[in-house]
């Protein structure tokens, strides 16, 4: 009801569970899913890494609350450009949704980092200098790479740097390329994946 009431969104088909969701799609197109985690047959993780592996679109917007953040960075991994509590306002919803089909992504910074630093400590955290990943980035989009791992937006990545926002934006695309990311989210999480930032950090 939420999303049919939007002028500039349609609902094209709804799931009971991931598999059916994932069969769905591959033979209606959509722009945009809302995924669940806990489904029978198939779960929304494993969903969402079939969904991704097919290619840009749909892009998937998985919806959980605070017992489930393990499931989310799973989630994450396998594809997912962003993450929703379900008791989430419907503006805020419905604004996340258009910031991820206009291919941003929707990180919480508080969020992220909570679940980042429950879910990534490692006794020996990798050394960033190690990670194949990071090798082609230079030391202006390390430090680039290393702001938006601890949540911060393009103005405020500006500030800090002292750079204009159309740079840091140009910086963020080459970031994107360089290292494979998919959008916003995986490059959170790649940051403490490389050690690059620390979960105490």
């Amino acid at each position: 009801m939420l999303i049919e009431s939007q002028d500039d969104m349609e609902v094209v088909g709804e799931a009971g569970d991931g598999a059916e969701a994932t069969e769905r799609l591959a033979v209606t197109s959509a722009d945009l899913v809302l995924m669940d985690v806990r489904m029978p047959r198939m779960d929304g993780v494993e969903a969402t890494r079939v969904l991704a592996a097919r290619g840009d679109r749909p892009r998937v917007v998985v919806l959980t609350t605070f017992d489930l953040d393990e499931y989310v960075y799973s989630a994450l991994h396998a594809g997912a450009s962003a993450f929703l509590l379900k008791d989430a306002p419907p503006e805020v919803l419905l604004a996340a949704m258009r910031d991820v089909h206009a291919g941003d992504a929707v990180v919480a910074p508080s969020a992220t980092r909570r679940m980042l630093e429950r879910f990534l400590s490692e006794p020996v955290a990798p050394r960033p200098d190690d990670d194949p990943r990071l090798a082609d980035l230079t030391a202006r989009e390390r430090e680039v790479l290393e702001l938006i791992a601890r949540g911060r937006s393009n103005s405020e990545i500006s500030a800090d740097l002292f750079l204009a926002e159309a740079t840091v934006k140009t910086h963020v695309g080459r970031i994107l390329a360089k290292t494979g990311s998919r959008d916003r989210v995986h490059l959170v999480v790649l940051g403490y994946d490389t050690g690059l930032v620390s979960p105490s950090g």
